[in-house]
């Protein structure tokens, strides 16, 4: 335990758990179609375009304030930060940055919250946060959470979304795909429920690992995932790929993930999994 304590630092309270909730006074023009929406309209839509659809990026706590029951969410492991044990070029700034950019600590957030009444052990992968890249804290957070879970017998719910592992941390990065799957094995062998919501976009390491363990998969249109990228795919088959290959509805199409939900519908259907496979003790 030594050696991995010291993949860690601890920050006390030198990190705010703030929101980064949008400005509902500013303008923002939308990539695809060019509207151009208030803050407040996308904040109402849940952060969609009002206009084509398109679905834009949300932080890890908006994602918890849209999911979760009013002031149901309780936060778990917070004060580990990564540590730059490699001493890798730029990664401190990097961190710094990062959290200085969205107030948090790594790139995943997790706790105990309800949905509609349902209570549940949730982690939520934040891509502002050098893309939700894997790495030490990432994997030993989400692994915490399910062990959490195994002790307080609490289905968990997953939401998704990195660039894969972080590279600023070599192999340890790579271990973490073994070690939260490890989890979610112990996890599954409580007879525990595990859902995950995979997100834009959700690709290597995470994609190979937890991401796709769920007993129950469930993504947001036209959410991107995969492991490599298409070019190299396309590189290595020497074939053309279909133009929405790595796409939620090509997954679901081939059988890899069970339902694509629209964000606004959900925490309905989060909780009517919840409520369907309720343990019976």
């Amino acid at each position: 335990m030594g050696i991995i304590n010291d993949f860690f630092r601890k920050t006390g309270d030198s990190v705010k758990n703030t929101y980064q909730k949008m400005d509902a006074s500013v303008k923002i023009t939308c990539k695809k179609c060019g509207y151009e929406a208030k803050g407040y309209e996308l904040i109402e839509n849940s952060y969609i375009c009002p206009d084509c659809g398109n679905y834009y990026r949300m932080s890890a706590r908006d994602r918890i304030a849209l999911t979760t029951d009013k002031n149901s969410f309780k936060e778990l492991f917070q004060g580990l930060t990564s540590k730059d044990f490699l001493e890798f070029p730029n990664y401190q700034e990097k961190l710094k940055k990062a959290t200085a950019d969205t107030g948090e600590e790594d790139a995943v957030v997790c706790g105990k919250a309800e949905i509609d009444g349902n209570p549940c052990a949730i982690f939520v992968m934040n891509s502002k946060f050098i893309m939700a890249s894997m790495g030490s804290v990432v994997g030993e957070k989400i692994t915490r959470l399910f062990e959490y879970a195994i002790e307080e017998k609490l289905p968990v719910v997953g939401f998704t979304a990195s660039g894969g592992a972080r590279m600023q941390e070599g192999a340890v990065s790579l271990m973490q795909m073994a070690k939260v799957s490890g989890a979610v094995k112990n996890h599954s062998n409580a007879g525990l429920l595990y859902i995950t919501v995979l997100t834009d976009p959700t690709t290597g390491g995470v994609t190979a690992s937890f991401a796709m363990q769920g007993d129950i998969i469930l993504a947001e249109p036209k959410a991107l995932v995969g492991f490599a990228g298409r070019r190299v795919v396309e590189q290595t088959t020497k074939s053309q790929l279909p133009d929405n290959f790595q796409k939620a509805e090509f997954l679901l199409e081939h059988g890899f993930v069970d339902a694509i939900v629209p964000r606004p519908e959900m925490q309905k259907v989060l909780a009517e999994l919840l409520i369907l496979h309720k343990r019976r003790v």
